[in-house]
């Protein structure tokens, strides 16, 4: 067994039988000083409300972005997605469950041709957000997102917040279209929705429906994702 202690990477790497695998340890997940000892801890504890008007008015800069967080890693992220790969994820995010059903019901039973402006609306908003992004993404060519590009713009507040929003967005969304999976194949399978669920009697009535299919679901796509982007992609 061979190890590579030369090397200031996130996690330990050792070959064994010529394969590499990842040891993790405390300070993999622990790096700052302030967990290095319980008097460390206790400090920091202390220096809690400087700490946070510090966080609340800080900015990142350029130079810390583009060369500072990257370093980090220890590892140069490879381009692996062309302009095609870019179109179909544009095209897979917003292609939600019901896209083609829900907007005709809608339309019939509650909103009328006021469906139209809202649509309108939503155009118009998405056309500034991609004129933002790609101001951003030329000004900071980084693997960032809206939280790095939020760090140098606004401060570390507003991207903090912007984060908490993208999260709650992704497990809101993530959870609608994954439960809607279940609903698509019990019409295949001509039954209700509801036979493939668990009911839970203990629980509220609107919350008593678990659903296994959409956990693993959810579990099969999150794994695809980690393996690979260019997988996802295709």
């Amino acid at each position: 067994m061979v190890t590579n202690r030369g090397e200031s990477s996130p996690a330990s790497e050792h070959v064994v039988n010529n394969r590499k695998c990842i040891v993790c340890n405390k300070d993999d997940f622990l790096p700052e000083e302030s967990f290095k000892s319980l008097g460390n801890y206790l400090n920091a504890l202390a220096n809690t409300k400087t700490r946070l008007k510090d966080r609340l008015f800080a900015r990142s800069i350029d130079h810390v972005e583009l060369h500072q967080v990257r370093a980090r890693s220890h590892h140069n992220m490879k381009k692996t997605l062309n302009w095609w790969d870019i179109i179909w994820f544009g095209l897979g995010a917003v292609m939600g469950a019901g896209i083609f059903v829900l907007t005709g019901e809608v339309a019939r039973n509650s909103s009328g041709p006021a469906v139209v402006i809202s649509y309108l609306i939503s155009g118009i908003s998405a056309l500034l957000s991609v004129i933002c992004y790609t101001e951003f993404s030329v000004e900071l060519p980084v693997a960032g997102g809206s939280f790095a590009y939020l760090r140098v713009e606004l401060g570390d507040l507003m991207a903090y917040i912007a984060a908490g929003n993208i999260l709650f967005e992704y497990v809101i969304s993530g959870a609608s279209v994954a439960r809607s999976w279940t609903s698509y194949f019990a019409t295949l399978c001509n039954h209700d929705p509801n036979d493939f669920r668990l009911n839970v009697l203990s629980m509220p009535e609107d919350y008593s429906h678990l659903d296994p299919i959409a956990v693993v679901i959810s579990i099969m796509i999150c794994v695809g994702a980690c393996l690979s982007i260019k997988g996802s992609s295709s």
